[in-house]
């Protein structure tokens, strides 16, 4: 099964690839960004939507990086505190004689 699941992903990106390139051949009219404190060279709108498009996409990735550490840290400290709670609770049923 995971076999399976690493030939239609590598199916899938080949497409994406695929697609992309032919999108890239069917916009190639240049255009030039203008920034506020630089312009660009001119490029294909092809090649700007797909950089916008690879860009946007690292930078999803990049947050869902820091949200996935932020919660695994959050998780750590937590185990933490859930297990000095157990070892008190522990230490205390040790410590209290029990009484009918």
């Amino acid at each position: 099964m995971a076999g399976f699941q690493k030939i239609l992903i590598i199916l899938l990106v080949l497409c994406f690839i695929l697609l992309a390139l032919v999108f890239s051949l069917n916009n190639q009219m240049p255009v030039a960004l203008n920034f506020l404190l630089f312009e660009t060279g001119p490029h294909g709108v092809g090649l700007w939507l797909i950089l916008a498009f690879v860009a946007g996409a690292l930078v999803g990735v990049l947050m869902t990086l820091l949200a996935t550490v932020r919660v695994s840290v959050s998780r750590r400290h937590l185990q933490k505190r859930l297990t000095r709670a157990e070892q008190e609770l522990e230490k205390s049923k040790n410590q209290t004689p029990r009484v009918l």
